[in-house]
């Protein structure tokens, strides 16, 4: 059988058995262990030294069969090449200071995550927890914790304080896990500032005036990467660091994989005629596949482009990810376009996509979603 979460969630126990181990087809060692309360998935090897291994990858259907299944094929690489997936581990437990378990944690952890995700986690604990790097992971106190948090939102910030904050309770969660650690230290601290969820909208005349500035300076990465976000609704960061390759613009569809978007999971935003427009005046650049920036990297300066843009169209208080929030606020309201097809839209897993109802809901709505965004833009048109 290869293992999938539609197959792995029909699995039942047979009758008088309180335990059962389901191989995947492909992926030798890889499997599943169905009991009366949970299926757990996990992958059996041999080290070169012949010892025979079992590991728990995780339980379904926090962890899907496809992520199991590149951990497990992971695991069994690093032994056939002679490591040991424990080693890292075992290592760190011998000094388990706080900085010692930060690369562990990190190499398990980039493979399951966004690379915006990952990033945003090594700086937290590589770089703003630095000063707590040297200390044993089970003497650390929330004294200490709340000291560097306060650290960080004076140098840094309320909100990216709040946000490291986050970052250290879930590394602390997996130093429990592990048994680095003996509860987590982070839980009880106070949250170093209060945020305000922000719930910004544009008003029709507001989206008209900055459409409209986009085009008042000519063509340009910032004006077009502006435009891209009003069509498509999607986030900043995927649309300046657009790649020629996830764009198929003969069947009008941008695909993103897993690594790109902010959940881990692969996204297909159909392009409209006025998106299409946008990418068609973009220049092609020889052995750069990156659509926006120059050098090797993205589009950056946001901040000097934006504050242009606000001059222009004499809109200022608002923010980029305002647009997202628009697009999906004023199709579901303004155009009527289902909830589960503006979540599909946006990549969200959440509402009608969430939790276990998500794992017997894989629908793409590609038909829906891409009607739902030419309406879309025929409406920005009209404003």
């Amino acid at each position: 059988m290869r293992l999938t979460n539609t197959s792995v969630a029909a699995l039942e126990l047979p009758p008088g058995k309180d335990r059962l181990m389901v191989y995947d087809d492909e992926v030798k060692g890889y499997g599943v262990r169905v009991s009366a309360k949970v299926k757990q998935f996990f992958v059996q090897y041999r080290t070169q030294a012949g010892e025979s291994r079992r590991e728990t990858l995780g339980k379904f259907p926090m962890l899907s069969a496809s992520e199991a299944r590149k951990l497990a094929s992971d695991r069994i690489i690093r032994v056939r090449s002679g490591e040991d997936p424990r080693a890292q581990i075992k290592k760190a437990r011998q000094a388990p200071t706080l900085g010692s378990l930060v690369e562990p944690y990190l190499a398990e952890r980039e493979s399951q995550v966004s690379e915006a995700w990952f990033k945003n986690m090594k700086r937290y604990l590589t770089q703003l927890f630095e000063p707590l790097h040297k200390v044993p992971v089970r003497e650390l106190t929330r004294s200490e914790v709340h000291r560097v948090l306060q650290e960080i939102k004076r140098d840094n910030g309320a909100t990216t304080a709040n946000r490291a904050q986050a970052a250290l309770s879930r590394f602390y969660g997996w130093l429990v896990a592990t048994d680095a650690a003996d509860h987590n230290i982070v839980t009880g601290t106070e949250k170093p500032a209060s945020e305000k969820k922000r719930d910004r909208v544009l008003k029709p005349a507001e989206l008209a005036a900055i459409w409209k500035a986009t085009h008042s300076n000519g063509a340009n990465d910032f004006a077009d990467i502006v435009r891209l976000l009003i069509l498509t609704g999607q986030r900043r960061e995927e649309v300046a660091a657009m790649l020629w390759s996830e764009v198929d613009q003969a069947g009008a569809l941008w695909s993103m994989p897993g690594e790109r978007t902010k959940n881990g999971n692969p996204h297909d935003v159909p392009l409209s005629a006025e998106a299409l427009a946008v990418i068609a005046r973009r220049p092609v650049i020889e052995d750069r596949d990156l659509m926006f920036g120059t050098g090797s990297g993205p589009f950056s300066g946001f901040s000097k482009a934006k504050a242009a843009l606000d001059k222009r169209s004499g809109i200022s208080d608002w923010r980029l990810h305002d647009l997202r929030r628009t697009a999906a606020t004023m199709m579901a309201d303004v155009l009527k376009v289902p909830p589960h097809v503006v979540e599909a839209i946006l990549n969200h897993v959440s509402g009608s996509k969430a939790g276990v109802a998500g794992i017997y809901n894989r629908a793409a709505y590609a038909t829906e979603k891409r009607e739902a965004l030419d309406l879309w833009a025929r409406h920005i048109a009209a404003l």
